[in-house]
């Protein structure tokens, strides 16, 4: 890792373009107070000024956003005036402007009216319009949304209300988007310099695809029109995210050559016409493959020597420097101009969520405000020096003192700069200061897109770029980000190339690995019978092991074994147990390679399935070791007529913990662990699918410390040792992840015991998954959500989404949204780290599937499923699939597999769907995506699911974060990560005596 002073020295110069670009990702996660110091120190190299001391009255009077002149202004105070434009940038939130009508009429009624407003109240007060009212102090801190609606309820009816907030939504549009059609660019006043950003987000269809790319044709041609009365060479932003609905780093290097080939045929008339490009900005994960389109366009014949390709990087990227520094190698190497647009960032909110669920140990970007204005200012002298003298810098920000920054470095420098803001934003700051300095170019960007395509971006703009106070997290999120780092697993890194690769070569060396499994009592492996061969279920020629498999006898030494191990381990103190499985965390780590290895070949996942597996392993070993420490260390109870009482765990005895094939090494290890913390002794009955990951992951548990008495393995055909293993006398409990038929015949074993005690048993079983969305969600996120929902881990979890609600009033789009996306999802080898499903697990499972599949044909309900090909005959491969159902009650059972069901309903009938699916009995997990917290709330109180997500995917639940829970046909209570599962596994003791003040008393 270079440091970034050098990046101002000589020094760059006898870099080579490797080594540049390999600095690129060593700055990926950066320490932030390590990257703080570094900037400081330039800041003082380089003479910067310190921020905020350009800052003149004529700045602070130019306006970020300026108040929305309304229709009937002059009969409502300010205050009202604020609270229904606030209101107003709520509902641009909602997908179309239908949507907003209806939303509009259903809610501002008298009957529904105050209830909205109370609801909704904090929502509005989030929005960027009321904290700048704050700032701009036309109103107070302390008064409250509902109050000031309540209070225009009472002056003005309900239709006077709707009519003006449907004027304040349309006006408030007007201000960002400046046309919603590609035609009406003839409109653009003369004498503009202007940039055109197409409101496009990434696609989930390849149809969408193509239209976005007919779109981006389509602008250059009306540039081109109309360039003649242009001031300046007019610009065409382009999003590649747009022009593949795979762009993703594990599709590289198709992707790439997918992306350059359609970005070419844009170049090729951009430059005949004469028209920039310039390649907008995405998110860390995709910073790579957007650096490698541009430099494989950058190399092409048609963009080398041209000067109107250009990119866009964000300064509260901690690569943007080093990224900055390769551009500037590369535009001297190929000697061609490159256009560069600085802009601060645009999805932090998301970066910092998705570094947390990935557990990296910092963040890609920076999390304080005031550190990327830092950043921005040092990247702008970076590009405005002479060192640089082909990057051509283009300043876009709508912060004053930022850009009053700008100019002044400018003023020191003999490059001519651009300023670009969006209409609305900040004019009156550019003006001035366009005036005052010749060498200032004001860019004005024209945004084009219809009330469907705004969301995003208004997020985008408001809530990153035009932010009223510094942006930072919170002291209690802080608290939450340092807890979560005790637990979390160490992040396996595969969003740069370099990393990706490395990743991958070392997975690739247990290629040829072979593993055993075999019963692994007193921590020896028993081979009593022959062994049978193991294969993979994507290539049932591939063998990946042996298993010995378990006999009666096996079973009762297991038990002789463990009870006398029981208590010994019993006595071993909470501390040292803690201290154990916490070392067995670390190891799980130390071979997460062949983990992972292990993981693709005996259960065919995919690599980024398979990552996610270890780490939910990982962390539950170490969550659970914390939870040990707090919950089951003596606790003191209040005190009664003087005496002492403490309350003390124990273990029950030996724990039976039989695990399924879907989660072998993440169920399986945390059921075990849970045991074992909990003071029992544990016989590990893993699924027969999978019994290498067991006997692995056991292998590390005594490995870490786990007393070879304490545990026992028996992997195996479960009706061979099932009534032996489950009659037994010694047996204390049973913990059971599967389905509910392998519950109901555990629970008929039990019954037939003679031993008289219960046998607490804690069952983790199916589930019927549900999303509901409504009219408001937009359409992108309810296709994106269910995709990953339904189809990642090839629907073989537990929480696999299995029905999907839609309105019909959009259930059309979107099924063909849906269809479109599933097309683009690649079934085949795990291997291959492009493979988003992989197969199922065996035969059984794949002939139940069909059987699934071919019903719902027969009875025309298939609306579509994938294509397999003679290449997925070697192993059990079943295609993505979409089916239509009429009600719920049509589904008898849960299909565990890659088949999605498709309900629609009538907005006006929530009531009863919420009933239809209660009636299953089953209480796994219920996803809600809506934007009104009235439906919401309706919902919540009226389902008995045991989990609950709102406007995020169910999915992405993580151990410590966002908790699964069971209840019904789903399970007998605490699930796997909640703070009561622990409970399960333990016995109570009171001890009561005399409290301390009387240890004397005669």
């Amino acid at each position: 890792m270079f440091p970034l002073t050098l990046y101002f020295t000589d020094q760059q110069v006898k870099w080579n373009a490797a080594q540049l670009w390999n600095n690129i990702p060593a700055y990926y996660c950066a320490d932030e107070a390590t990257m703080e110091s570094q900037l400081t120190e330039l800041t003082a190299q380089l003479q910067l000024p310190p921020l905020r001391a350009l800052v003149t009255d004529d700045i602070q009077q130019g306006a970020l956003c300026c108040p929305i002149e309304l229709k009937d202004a002059d009969k409502l105070t300010g205050d009202e005036q604020i609270a229904l434009t606030s209101l107003a940038e709520r509902l641009l939130y909602l997908p179309d402007q239908n949507s907003i009508t209806r939303f509009i009429e259903e809610k501002l009624t008298p009957a529904n009216g105050q209830p909205f407003f109370e609801r909704n109240s904090t929502a509005i007060q989030q929005t960027h319009t009321w904290k700048q009212a704050i700032r701009q102090q036309r109103i107070t801190v302390s008064i409250q949304a509902h109050n000031i609606f309540s209070q225009l309820a009472e002056r003005f009816d309900y239709p006077f209300i709707r009519t003006t907030l449907s004027d304040t939504v349309t006006r408030l549009r007007q201000r960002i988007i400046f046309s919603d059609s590609i035609p009406q660019i003839s409109e653009i006043p003369e004498n503009y310099a202007y940039s055109l950003h197409l409101l496009t987000e990434g696609v989930v269809t390849a149809e969408a695809a193509r239209i976005a790319l007919n779109r981006y044709l389509d602008a250059i041609k009306a540039i081109s029109a109309q360039k003649p009365h242009c001031r300046a060479t007019p610009s065409l932003s382009v999003k590649l995210s747009a022009l593949t609905p795979r762009f993703a780093l594990l599709k590289a290097p198709a992707v790439i050559e997918e992306v350059t080939q359609r970005l070419l045929h844009l170049l090729i008339l951009a430059r005949t016409e004469n028209i920039t490009i310039t390649l907008e900005a995405e998110e860390s994960c995709h910073v790579d493959l957007t650096l490698k389109v541009f430099e494989n366009l950058l190399r092409s014949d048609l963009c080398c020597g041209w000067g109107g390709l250009g990119v866009t990087v964000q300064a509260y990227s901690k690569r943007a420097l080093p990224i900055l520094g390769w551009l500037n190698f590369l535009a001297q190497e190929l000697q061609t101009d490159i256009p560069v647009r600085l802009v601060k960032g645009g999805y932090l909110d998301t970066e910092i969520t998705r570094a947390r669920q990935q557990g990296l140990a910092d963040y890609p970007v920076y999390t304080r405000t005031e550190i990327t204005d830092l950043s921005y200012l040092i990247c702008a002298a970076y590009l405005l020096q002479d060192q640089c003298p082909r990057l051509t810098p283009q300043f876009a920000s709508h912060n004053s003192n930022t850009l009053g920054q700008i100019v002044t470095l400018a003023e020191q420098s003999t490059k001519p700069i651009e300023l670009q803001q969006q209409p609305g934003l900040g004019e009156t700051l550019l003006t001035q200061r366009q005036n005052a300095n010749s060498a200032v170019t004001q860019r004005v960007c024209i945004i084009i897109g219809s009330q469907a395509q705004l969301p995003p971006h208004l997020y985008r703009l408001l809530h990153n770029n035009l932010s009223v106070a510094p942006t930072s997290l919170s002291v209690n999120e802080s608290a939450e980000a340092d807890v979560s780092a005790e637990i979390s697993a160490a992040a396996v890194m595969i969003d740069t190339q370099s990393q990706r690769q490395q990743l991958l070569k070392k997975v690739d060396a247990f290629r040829d690995q072979q593993w055993l499994a075999a019963p692994l009592i007193n921590g020896e492996p028993v081979r009593s019978q022959p062994p049978e061969a193991r294969f993979s279920p994507f290539n049932l020629s591939w063998q990946t092991g042996e298993l010995f498999p378990s006999t009666p006898d096996d079973v009762r030494e297991a038990y002789a074994v463990t009870r006398a191990g029981f208590t010994g381990w019993n006595r071993v103190s909470l501390s040292e147990r803690v201290t154990i499985i916490r070392h067995f965390a670390d190891l799980l780590e130390q071979h997460r390679e062949e983990l992972i290895a292990l993981c693709i070949r005996e259960t065919g996942k995919p690599l980024r399935d398979a990552i996610d597996e270890l780490r939910e392993a990982v962390e539950l070993c170490r969550l659970y070791a914390a939870q040990a420490l707090s919950r089951l260390s003596p606790q003191q109870l209040p005190p009664i007529a003087g005496e002492k009482q403490t309350l003390r765990y124990h273990g029950r005895g030996i724990f039976v913990c039989i695990s399924p094939w879907s989660f072998p090494l993440a169920i399986g290890t945390g059921q075990v662990v849970a045991a074992l913390l909990a003071g029992n002794s544990v016989i590990a009955k893993p699924a027969n699918s999978t019994p290498l990951i067991a006997y692995r992951a056991t292998q590390l548990l005594l490995d870490a410390g786990v007393a070879r008495d304490a545990i026992a393995l028996l992997p195996g055909s479960s009706e061979s040792i099932n009534e032996s293993l489950l009659k037994d006398f010694r047996l204390s409990g049973i913990s059971f992840t599967g389905s509910n038929q392998s519950a109901a015949s555990i629970t008929r074993l039990l019954a037939q015991r003679e031993q008289p005690q219960p046998v607490p048993l804690i069952t983790e079983t199916s589930g019927l998954t549900v999303m509901i969305a409504d009219y408001t969600a937009l359409p992108e996120q309810i296709v994106r959500d269910a995709i990953e929902a339904a189809y990642s881990g090839t629907g073989q979890r537990g929480s696999a989404l299995r029905v999907l609600y839609l309105p019909e009033e959009t259930a059309e789009q979107l099924e063909s949204m849906l269809t479109g996306a599933i097309m683009t999802l690649k079934t085949g080898n795990p291997d291959e780290p492009d493979t988003d499903l992989g197969p199922v697990i065996d035969n059984h499972a794949l002939q139940a599937l069909h059987g699934h599949i071919e019903h719902s044909r027969i009875h025309g309900r298939l609306i579509y499923e994938g294509e397999l090909d003679t290449q997925h005959d070697s192993g059990y491969f079943v295609a993505p699939t979409l089916i239509r159902l009429h009600s719920i009650d049509e589904l008898s059972e849960e299909h565990f597999g890659p088949i999605l069901h498709i309900i629609r309903y009538q907005s006006d009938n929530l009531t009863r769907i919420l009933e239809e699916i209660n009636r299953t009995s089953y209480g796994l997990s219920l996803n809600i995506l809506s934007q009104d917290n009235q439906t919401i709330d309706q919902i919540c109180n009226l389902m008995r699911p045991a989990s609950i997500t709102i406007r995020r995917n169910q999915s992405t639940a993580h151990t410590h974060g966002q908790r699964f829970a069971s209840r019904g046909l789903s399970g007998t209570g605490p699930k796997a990560g909640s703070p009561d599962y622990l409970l399960g596994f333990t016995q109570q003791t009171i001890c009561s005596s005399d409290s301390d003040d009387n240890v004397y008393r005669v």
